[in-house]
Protein backbone atom coordinates (compact mmCIF):
# COMPACT_ATOMS: atom_id res chain seq x y z
CA UNK A 1 0.00 0.00 0.00
CA UNK A 2 0.77 3.72 -0.39
CA UNK A 3 1.18 5.47 2.67
CA UNK A 4 -0.70 9.05 2.61
CA UNK A 5 2.69 10.74 3.79
CA UNK A 6 4.50 9.21 1.36
CA UNK A 7 1.70 10.80 -1.12
CA UNK A 8 2.17 13.99 0.66
CA UNK A 9 5.62 13.92 0.10
CA UNK A 10 5.31 12.99 -3.72
CA UNK A 11 3.01 15.83 -4.14
CA UNK A 12 5.59 18.46 -2.46
CA UNK A 13 8.28 17.26 -5.06
CA UNK A 14 5.47 17.51 -7.35
CA UNK A 15 4.69 20.98 -7.03
CA UNK A 16 8.46 22.25 -6.86
CA UNK A 17 9.08 20.32 -9.96
CA UNK A 18 5.93 22.08 -11.91
CA UNK A 19 6.40 25.73 -10.41
CA UNK A 20 10.18 25.85 -11.87
CA UNK A 21 10.65 23.82 -14.11
CA UNK A 22 12.45 20.73 -12.72
CA UNK A 23 11.71 17.04 -12.89
CA UNK A 24 9.83 14.79 -10.92
CA UNK A 25 12.27 11.30 -10.70
CA UNK A 26 10.39 8.19 -8.89
CA UNK A 27 12.40 5.48 -8.31
CA UNK A 28 12.11 2.04 -7.19
CA UNK A 29 14.24 1.27 -4.26
CA UNK A 30 13.66 -2.46 -4.85
CA UNK A 31 16.99 -4.13 -3.59
CA UNK A 32 15.25 -5.20 -0.56
CA UNK A 33 13.48 -8.54 -2.03
CA UNK A 34 11.48 -8.83 1.01
CA UNK A 35 9.69 -5.80 0.21
CA UNK A 36 10.15 -6.03 -3.83
CA UNK A 37 6.97 -7.53 -5.53
CA UNK A 38 5.92 -6.34 -8.64
CA UNK A 39 2.27 -5.50 -8.06
CA UNK A 40 3.59 -3.52 -4.86
CA UNK A 41 5.67 -1.56 -7.81
CA UNK A 42 2.37 -1.39 -9.44
CA UNK A 43 0.49 -0.08 -6.54
CA UNK A 44 2.73 2.91 -5.76
CA UNK A 45 2.54 3.92 -9.72
CA UNK A 46 -1.61 3.46 -9.66
CA UNK A 47 -1.52 5.52 -6.82
CA UNK A 48 0.42 8.66 -7.39
CA UNK A 49 -0.91 8.58 -10.99
CA UNK A 50 -4.45 8.70 -9.01
CA UNK A 51 -3.22 12.13 -7.85
CA UNK A 52 -2.09 13.20 -10.60
CA UNK A 53 1.40 12.29 -10.94
CA UNK A 54 2.21 10.54 -13.85
CA UNK A 55 4.62 9.72 -17.04
CA UNK A 56 1.65 11.65 -19.01
CA UNK A 57 2.88 15.70 -17.63
CA UNK A 58 6.64 16.14 -19.06
CA UNK A 59 7.37 17.20 -14.97
CA UNK A 60 7.99 13.18 -14.52
CA UNK A 61 10.39 10.73 -15.19
CA UNK A 62 10.52 7.26 -14.40
CA UNK A 63 10.08 4.91 -12.91
CA UNK A 64 13.83 4.10 -12.24
CA UNK A 65 14.59 0.79 -10.63
CA UNK A 66 17.63 0.96 -7.60
CA UNK A 67 18.60 -2.68 -8.79
CA UNK A 68 19.75 -1.86 -12.25
CA UNK A 69 21.98 0.57 -10.67
CA UNK A 70 24.23 -2.12 -9.06
CA UNK A 71 27.47 -1.69 -10.73
CA UNK A 72 27.32 1.85 -9.73
CA UNK A 73 26.84 1.06 -6.24
CA UNK A 74 29.99 -1.50 -6.00
CA UNK A 75 32.08 0.87 -8.03
CA UNK A 76 31.25 3.61 -5.26
CA UNK A 77 32.31 1.29 -2.41
CA UNK A 78 35.37 0.39 -4.64
CA UNK A 79 36.19 4.16 -5.00
CA UNK A 80 35.72 5.10 -1.45
CA UNK A 81 37.83 1.75 -0.30
CA UNK A 82 40.83 3.16 -2.35
CA UNK A 83 40.72 6.64 -1.10
CA UNK A 84 40.98 5.56 2.38
CA UNK A 85 37.48 6.90 2.85
CA UNK A 86 35.68 2.88 3.61
CA UNK A 87 37.45 0.25 5.08
CA UNK A 88 36.27 -3.76 5.33
CA UNK A 89 35.06 -4.98 8.75
CA UNK A 90 34.56 -8.30 10.18
CA UNK A 91 33.25 -7.77 13.24
CA UNK A 92 30.16 -9.23 14.93
CA UNK A 93 28.11 -7.69 17.35
CA UNK A 94 28.89 -10.36 20.10
CA UNK A 95 32.65 -9.43 19.90
CA UNK A 96 31.08 -5.63 20.03
CA UNK A 97 29.39 -6.19 23.21
CA UNK A 98 32.12 -7.82 24.49
CA UNK A 99 34.53 -5.26 23.67
CA UNK A 100 32.27 -1.98 24.71
CA UNK A 101 30.48 -4.32 27.52
CA UNK A 102 27.32 -2.76 26.26
CA UNK A 103 24.77 -3.83 23.63
CA UNK A 104 23.22 -0.63 23.24
CA UNK A 105 26.77 1.32 22.02
CA UNK A 106 27.78 1.95 18.30
CA UNK A 107 30.77 0.61 16.19
CA UNK A 108 34.12 1.61 17.90
CA UNK A 109 36.35 1.87 14.72
CA UNK A 110 37.72 -1.43 15.57
CA UNK A 111 38.66 -2.79 12.10
CA UNK A 112 39.56 0.94 11.17
CA UNK A 113 43.43 0.07 10.70
CA UNK A 114 43.47 -3.74 10.89
CA UNK A 115 43.73 -3.75 7.04
CA UNK A 116 41.53 -5.98 6.11
CA UNK A 117 40.74 -7.38 2.13
CA UNK A 118 37.40 -8.59 2.95
CA UNK A 119 33.70 -8.45 4.95
CA UNK A 120 31.80 -5.92 5.62
CA UNK A 121 32.24 -2.41 4.10
CA UNK A 122 32.16 0.75 6.72
CA UNK A 123 32.47 4.25 5.87
CA UNK A 124 35.23 6.20 8.27
CA UNK A 125 33.62 9.11 9.29
CA UNK A 126 35.32 12.16 10.53
CA UNK A 127 36.42 12.28 14.57
CA UNK A 128 36.12 15.54 15.45
CA UNK A 129 33.85 18.50 14.32
CA UNK A 130 30.35 18.45 13.35
CA UNK A 131 28.68 17.26 10.49
CA UNK A 132 25.66 20.43 8.64
CA UNK A 133 22.32 19.26 7.34
CA UNK A 134 21.18 22.86 6.07
CA UNK A 135 17.61 22.42 5.79
CA UNK A 136 14.95 24.63 4.05
CA UNK A 137 12.44 23.85 6.59
CA UNK A 138 14.33 22.98 9.91
CA UNK A 139 17.45 25.42 9.08
CA UNK A 140 21.15 24.59 10.35
CA UNK A 141 20.42 21.31 11.65
CA UNK A 142 24.10 19.92 13.57
CA UNK A 143 25.06 16.05 14.26
CA UNK A 144 28.19 15.78 16.39
CA UNK A 145 30.60 13.84 14.16
CA UNK A 146 32.17 11.98 17.80
CA UNK A 147 28.18 10.78 17.89
CA UNK A 148 28.33 9.02 14.66
CA UNK A 149 29.38 5.53 14.44
CA UNK A 150 31.38 4.26 11.46
CA UNK A 151 28.28 2.98 9.59
CA UNK A 152 27.86 0.07 6.97
CA UNK A 153 27.44 1.15 3.44
CA UNK A 154 28.17 -2.72 1.85
CA UNK A 155 27.62 -6.43 3.08
CA UNK A 156 29.92 -9.26 3.04
CA UNK A 157 28.70 -10.15 -0.29
CA UNK A 158 29.31 -6.87 -1.60
CA UNK A 159 26.03 -5.72 -1.99
CA UNK A 160 25.54 -2.07 -1.22
CA UNK A 161 23.17 -0.95 1.67
CA UNK A 162 20.34 1.48 1.22
CA UNK A 163 22.42 4.64 2.89
CA UNK A 164 25.09 4.23 0.02
CA UNK A 165 22.72 3.28 -3.15
CA UNK A 166 20.20 6.22 -2.12
CA UNK A 167 23.60 8.91 -2.29
CA UNK A 168 24.64 7.04 -5.75
CA UNK A 169 21.48 7.08 -6.90
CA UNK A 170 21.05 10.71 -6.08
CA UNK A 171 24.38 11.28 -7.88
CA UNK A 172 23.95 9.46 -10.70
CA UNK A 173 20.65 10.99 -11.50
CA UNK A 174 21.46 14.42 -11.02
CA UNK A 175 19.20 15.11 -7.93
CA UNK A 176 19.58 18.38 -6.99
CA UNK A 177 16.58 18.57 -4.18
CA UNK A 178 15.72 15.92 -1.61
CA UNK A 179 12.10 16.37 -0.15
CA UNK A 180 11.54 14.29 2.33
CA UNK A 181 9.54 13.05 5.53
CA UNK A 182 11.33 13.95 8.83
CA UNK A 183 12.06 10.43 10.05
CA UNK A 184 14.89 10.12 7.15
CA UNK A 185 16.40 13.18 8.64
CA UNK A 186 19.74 11.14 10.51
CA UNK A 187 20.11 9.81 7.19
CA UNK A 188 20.83 13.22 5.63
CA UNK A 189 23.68 13.11 8.37
CA UNK A 190 25.72 10.18 6.60
CA UNK A 191 24.24 11.24 3.28
CA UNK A 192 25.91 14.34 3.43
CA UNK A 193 29.16 13.07 4.00
CA UNK A 194 28.92 10.56 1.52
CA UNK A 195 28.31 13.15 -1.07
CA UNK A 196 31.67 14.92 -1.55
CA UNK A 197 33.30 11.58 -0.59
CA UNK A 198 31.62 10.58 -3.78
CA UNK A 199 32.78 13.85 -5.52
CA UNK A 200 29.89 15.40 -5.56
CA UNK A 201 27.87 18.48 -3.82
CA UNK A 202 25.12 17.22 -1.76
CA UNK A 203 21.63 18.70 -2.48
CA UNK A 204 18.95 20.71 -1.15
CA UNK A 205 17.31 19.14 1.89
CA UNK A 206 13.81 19.54 3.02
CA UNK A 207 12.25 17.14 5.94
CA UNK A 208 8.65 17.68 5.97
CA UNK A 209 6.91 17.49 9.45
CA UNK A 210 5.93 14.06 10.58
CA UNK A 211 2.30 13.38 10.00
CA UNK A 212 0.35 12.39 13.97
CA UNK A 213 -3.23 10.94 14.51
CA UNK A 214 -5.93 12.37 16.82
CA UNK A 215 -3.94 11.27 19.76
CA UNK A 216 -0.87 12.85 17.84
CA UNK A 217 0.90 9.91 17.79
CA UNK A 218 2.70 9.13 14.08
CA UNK A 219 0.62 7.94 11.89
CA UNK A 220 0.77 3.92 11.77
CA UNK A 221 0.03 1.18 8.86
CA UNK A 222 -0.84 -0.95 12.34
CA UNK A 223 -3.27 1.14 13.80
CA UNK A 224 -4.29 3.89 11.41
CA UNK A 225 -5.96 4.32 7.97
CA UNK A 226 -3.03 5.24 5.73
CA UNK A 227 -3.23 3.29 2.80
CA UNK A 228 -3.87 6.25 -0.07
CA UNK A 229 -5.68 3.25 -1.96
CA UNK A 230 -8.25 2.61 0.52
CA UNK A 231 -9.11 6.14 0.13
CA UNK A 232 -9.80 6.07 -3.37
CA UNK A 233 -11.73 2.99 -3.48
CA UNK A 234 -14.22 4.54 -0.22
CA UNK A 235 -14.96 7.14 -2.75
CA UNK A 236 -12.55 10.06 -2.14
CA UNK A 237 -11.69 12.64 -4.92
CA UNK A 238 -8.45 12.59 -6.47
CA UNK A 239 -8.47 16.75 -5.86
CA UNK A 240 -10.09 16.93 -2.64
CA UNK A 241 -7.10 14.54 -1.34
CA UNK A 242 -4.61 16.90 -3.11
CA UNK A 243 -5.99 19.58 -1.87
CA UNK A 244 -5.97 17.90 1.65
CA UNK A 245 -2.57 16.71 2.14
CA UNK A 246 -1.14 19.90 0.52
CA UNK A 247 -2.22 21.68 3.66
CA UNK A 248 -0.55 19.02 5.88
CA UNK A 249 2.46 21.07 6.76
CA UNK A 250 2.03 24.48 4.11
CA UNK A 251 -0.52 26.55 3.38
CA UNK A 252 -1.20 29.22 0.44
CA UNK A 253 -1.98 32.13 3.29
CA UNK A 254 -4.65 34.18 3.39
CA UNK A 255 -7.15 31.10 5.40
CA UNK A 256 -8.21 29.84 2.17
CA UNK A 257 -8.24 26.03 2.44
CA UNK A 258 -9.94 24.46 -0.54
CA UNK A 259 -8.11 25.39 -3.80
CA UNK A 260 -7.46 23.56 -6.90
CA UNK A 261 -3.84 21.96 -7.73
CA UNK A 262 -3.66 24.79 -10.89
CA UNK A 263 -3.56 27.71 -8.12
CA UNK A 264 -1.54 25.76 -5.16
CA UNK A 265 1.53 25.29 -7.33
CA UNK A 266 2.56 29.02 -7.81
CA UNK A 267 2.20 30.05 -4.44
CA UNK A 268 3.97 26.59 -2.98
CA UNK A 269 7.32 27.61 -1.34
CA UNK A 270 9.76 25.15 0.80
CA UNK A 271 10.95 28.23 3.26
CA UNK A 272 6.83 28.07 4.17
CA UNK A 273 6.60 24.68 5.16
CA UNK A 274 5.82 24.28 8.34
CA UNK A 275 8.06 22.12 10.82
CA UNK A 276 5.40 21.00 13.41
CA UNK A 277 4.05 18.13 13.52
CA UNK A 278 0.49 17.67 10.78
CA UNK A 279 -2.72 16.37 11.96
CA UNK A 280 -4.18 14.08 9.83
CA UNK A 281 -7.75 14.99 10.43
CA UNK A 282 -10.02 12.59 8.66
CA UNK A 283 -13.81 14.35 8.99
CA UNK A 284 -11.68 17.10 7.62
CA UNK A 285 -10.60 15.51 4.57
CA UNK A 286 -14.25 13.85 4.67
CA UNK A 287 -15.51 17.69 4.59
CA UNK A 288 -13.33 18.77 1.85
CA UNK A 289 -14.16 15.87 0.02
CA UNK A 290 -18.18 16.84 0.50
CA UNK A 291 -16.97 20.17 -1.47
CA UNK A 292 -15.71 18.75 -4.24
CA UNK A 293 -18.64 16.69 -4.84
CA UNK A 294 -21.01 19.43 -4.26
CA UNK A 295 -18.93 21.02 -7.10
CA UNK A 296 -18.74 18.69 -9.73
CA UNK A 297 -20.81 19.31 -12.79
CA UNK A 298 -23.89 16.98 -12.83
CA UNK A 299 -22.76 14.83 -15.83
CA UNK A 300 -19.14 14.46 -13.78
CA UNK A 301 -20.98 13.36 -10.63
CA UNK A 302 -23.38 10.74 -12.13
CA UNK A 303 -20.29 9.36 -14.15
CA UNK A 304 -18.00 9.41 -11.17
CA UNK A 305 -20.45 7.49 -8.96
CA UNK A 306 -20.96 4.67 -11.80
CA UNK A 307 -18.42 2.03 -10.05
CA UNK A 308 -19.92 2.39 -6.61
CA UNK A 309 -23.71 1.27 -8.11
CA UNK A 310 -24.83 -2.18 -8.69
CA UNK A 311 -24.02 -3.20 -12.50
CA UNK A 312 -27.43 -4.21 -13.03
CA UNK A 313 -29.13 -0.92 -11.38
CA UNK A 314 -31.24 1.32 -14.04
CA UNK A 315 -28.24 4.47 -14.62
CA UNK A 316 -31.35 6.59 -15.92
CA UNK A 317 -33.41 6.26 -12.64
CA UNK A 318 -30.39 6.62 -11.16
CA UNK A 319 -29.67 9.88 -13.12
CA UNK A 320 -33.24 11.23 -11.74
CA UNK A 321 -32.14 11.18 -8.48
CA UNK A 322 -28.87 11.94 -8.64
CA UNK A 323 -29.06 15.64 -8.16
CA UNK A 324 -30.46 14.89 -4.56
CA UNK A 325 -27.78 12.18 -3.82
CA UNK A 326 -24.81 14.46 -4.61
CA UNK A 327 -26.03 17.32 -2.05
CA UNK A 328 -26.10 15.13 1.11
CA UNK A 329 -23.37 12.66 0.49
CA UNK A 330 -19.25 13.18 1.33
CA UNK A 331 -17.57 10.20 0.06
CA UNK A 332 -19.41 8.12 -3.40
CA UNK A 333 -19.27 4.87 -1.08
CA UNK A 334 -22.35 6.65 0.63
CA UNK A 335 -24.11 6.20 -3.15
CA UNK A 336 -25.49 3.20 -2.85
CA UNK A 337 -27.09 3.11 0.80
CA UNK A 338 -28.87 6.57 -0.57
CA UNK A 339 -30.40 5.00 -3.47
CA UNK A 340 -30.96 0.96 -2.99
CA UNK A 341 -34.50 1.27 -2.45
CA UNK A 342 -35.48 2.16 -5.82
CA UNK A 343 -34.03 -0.83 -7.09
CA UNK A 344 -34.47 -3.87 -4.50
CA UNK A 345 -38.05 -5.55 -4.77
CA UNK A 346 -38.36 -4.42 -0.84
CA UNK A 347 -36.69 -2.29 1.37
CA UNK A 348 -34.25 -4.37 3.99
CA UNK A 349 -35.12 -3.55 7.34
CA UNK A 350 -32.89 -3.17 10.18
CA UNK A 351 -34.48 -3.75 13.85
CA UNK A 352 -33.09 -0.52 14.80
CA UNK A 353 -34.69 1.61 12.54
CA UNK A 354 -37.55 -0.55 12.29
CA UNK A 355 -38.39 0.02 16.01
CA UNK A 356 -37.06 4.20 15.87
CA UNK A 357 -39.46 4.83 12.78
CA UNK A 358 -42.90 3.09 14.13
CA UNK A 359 -42.82 5.05 17.45
CA UNK A 360 -45.76 7.37 16.81
CA UNK A 361 -48.87 6.20 15.71
CA UNK A 362 -47.12 4.32 13.18
CA UNK A 363 -50.38 2.40 11.86
CA UNK A 364 -52.83 5.60 11.41
CA UNK A 365 -50.01 7.13 9.80
CA UNK A 366 -49.64 4.51 7.28
CA UNK A 367 -53.22 3.38 6.79
CA UNK A 368 -54.25 7.36 6.54
CA UNK A 369 -51.52 8.23 4.00
CA UNK A 370 -52.18 4.99 1.44
CA UNK A 371 -55.79 6.08 1.50
CA UNK A 372 -54.77 9.89 0.79
CA UNK A 373 -52.44 8.87 -2.13
CA UNK A 374 -55.27 7.22 -3.82
CA UNK A 375 -56.40 10.81 -5.24
CA UNK A 376 -53.47 13.04 -4.32
CA UNK A 377 -51.65 13.75 -7.44
CA UNK A 378 -47.99 12.42 -7.43
CA UNK A 379 -46.01 15.11 -7.37
CA UNK A 380 -43.45 15.89 -4.39
CA UNK A 381 -45.11 19.24 -3.38
CA UNK A 382 -48.89 17.46 -3.44
CA UNK A 383 -47.25 14.09 -1.46
CA UNK A 384 -45.92 16.62 1.32
CA UNK A 385 -49.13 18.49 1.78
CA UNK A 386 -51.14 15.01 1.93
CA UNK A 387 -49.09 14.16 5.02
CA UNK A 388 -48.88 16.66 6.68
CA UNK A 389 -52.67 16.50 6.65
CA UNK A 390 -52.57 13.23 7.76
CA UNK A 391 -49.88 14.18 10.64
CA UNK A 392 -52.16 16.98 11.97
CA UNK A 393 -55.00 14.54 12.61
CA UNK A 394 -53.12 12.72 14.86
CA UNK A 395 -51.29 15.73 16.53
CA UNK A 396 -48.12 15.29 14.86
CA UNK A 397 -46.08 17.85 12.74
CA UNK A 398 -44.34 16.75 9.62
CA UNK A 399 -41.28 15.61 10.86
CA UNK A 400 -42.73 13.01 13.42
CA UNK A 401 -45.38 11.92 10.72
CA UNK A 402 -42.98 11.06 8.09
CA UNK A 403 -40.72 8.59 10.28
CA UNK A 404 -42.92 5.84 9.67
CA UNK A 405 -43.50 6.32 5.85
CA UNK A 406 -39.82 6.90 5.29
CA UNK A 407 -39.09 3.42 6.90
CA UNK A 408 -41.65 1.50 5.34
CA UNK A 409 -40.25 3.28 1.91
CA UNK A 410 -36.60 2.58 2.32
CA UNK A 411 -36.05 0.57 5.34
CA UNK A 412 -34.11 3.71 7.04
CA UNK A 413 -34.89 6.37 9.14
CA UNK A 414 -32.64 8.78 7.13
CA UNK A 415 -32.20 9.73 3.50
CA UNK A 416 -33.26 11.69 0.36
CA UNK A 417 -35.54 14.07 0.88
CA UNK A 418 -38.99 12.06 1.37
CA UNK A 419 -41.19 13.46 -1.14
CA UNK A 420 -39.05 12.83 -4.26
CA UNK A 421 -38.05 9.99 -3.08
CA UNK A 422 -41.57 9.17 -3.27
CA UNK A 423 -42.02 10.43 -6.83
CA UNK A 424 -39.10 8.59 -7.90
CA UNK A 425 -40.69 5.26 -6.02
CA UNK A 426 -44.12 5.64 -8.35
CA UNK A 427 -47.55 4.93 -7.27
CA UNK A 428 -47.88 1.01 -7.65
CA UNK A 429 -44.73 0.17 -5.57
CA UNK A 430 -45.15 2.65 -2.93
CA UNK A 431 -48.99 1.67 -2.28
CA UNK A 432 -47.11 -1.87 -2.11
CA UNK A 433 -44.61 -0.75 0.51
CA UNK A 434 -47.16 0.93 2.76
CA UNK A 435 -49.40 -2.02 2.73
CA UNK A 436 -46.42 -4.09 3.62
CA UNK A 437 -45.54 -2.33 6.18
CA UNK A 438 -49.10 -2.47 7.78
CA UNK A 439 -48.97 -5.77 7.45
CA UNK A 440 -45.53 -6.19 9.34
CA UNK A 441 -46.94 -3.58 12.03
CA UNK A 442 -49.99 -6.44 12.47
CA UNK A 443 -49.47 -8.60 15.67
Amino acid sequence: MFHVGGARSALFNWALAERYGGQFVLRIEDTDAARNRPEWTEGIISALAWIGVHGENPVFEGPYFQSAYEPQHREAVAKLLADGKAYHCDCTREQLEARTGSEHRGYDGHCRDRGLTSGAVRFRTPDEGVTVVDDVIRGRVEFPNDAQEDFVIARTDGSPLYVLANAVDDITQSITHVIRGEEHLSNAARQQLLWPALGATPPVWAHLPVIVNEQRKKLSKRRDKVALESYRDEGYLAEAMVNYLMLLGWGPGDDREIMPWSEMVPLFRLEDVNSASAFFDEKKLRAFNGEYIRALPLAEFIARCDLFLDPSWDRQVFAEIAPLVQTRISVLSEVSANVDFLYLPEPVFDQASWDKGMKNAPREILSGYLARLETVSFDPESLKTALEEVGAEHGLKLSKAQAPIRVALTGRTVGLPLFESIHALGPARTQARLQAALTRLTP
